[in-house]
């Protein structure tokens, strides 16, 4: 059974930083791309960042781009997203998900498998 599980989130001060995890089970991390996502009240859920199966390949949504950085450790069975210089609209529930497959895909409906969500908040 696929779980993933995420961990980090809380709320923080503009400016601030944060480190977002998401622990998989073993078949979870078989080498396939990871990705977060948010959803703020009230929105659609919005692409964050992904990474390839062996992180040497990433992408960010044009909103966090500079900021986020998304990373591996296959041997820890864990993603992580590194969330620096924190905005107010960067508040959300963030969560992680699984594809199936190797593409690098920034498309929620692309993802078989997902946490539970974390939740950020950013205070100004």
């Amino acid at each position: 059974q696929v779980q993933l599980v995420e961990s980090g989130g809380g709320l923080v001060q503009a400016g601030g930083s944060l480190r977002l995890s998401c622990a998989g089970s073993a078949r979870a991390f078989t080498p396939t791309t990871m990705a977060w996502f948010r959803q703020a009240p009230g929105k659609e859920r919005e692409f964050v960042a992904v990474i390839n199966w062996n992180g040497l390949s990433t992408g960010y949504g044009d909103s966090v781009k500079g900021r986020f950085t998304i990373s591996r450790d296959n041997s820890k069975k864990t993603v992580y997203l590194r969330m620096n210089s924190l905005k107010p609209e960067d508040t959300a529930v963030y969560y992680c998900a699984k594809h199936r497959g190797v593409a690098i895909a920034k498309g929620p409906a692309e993802y078989a498998y997902w946490g539970q969500g974390t939740q950020v908040t950013v205070s100004s």
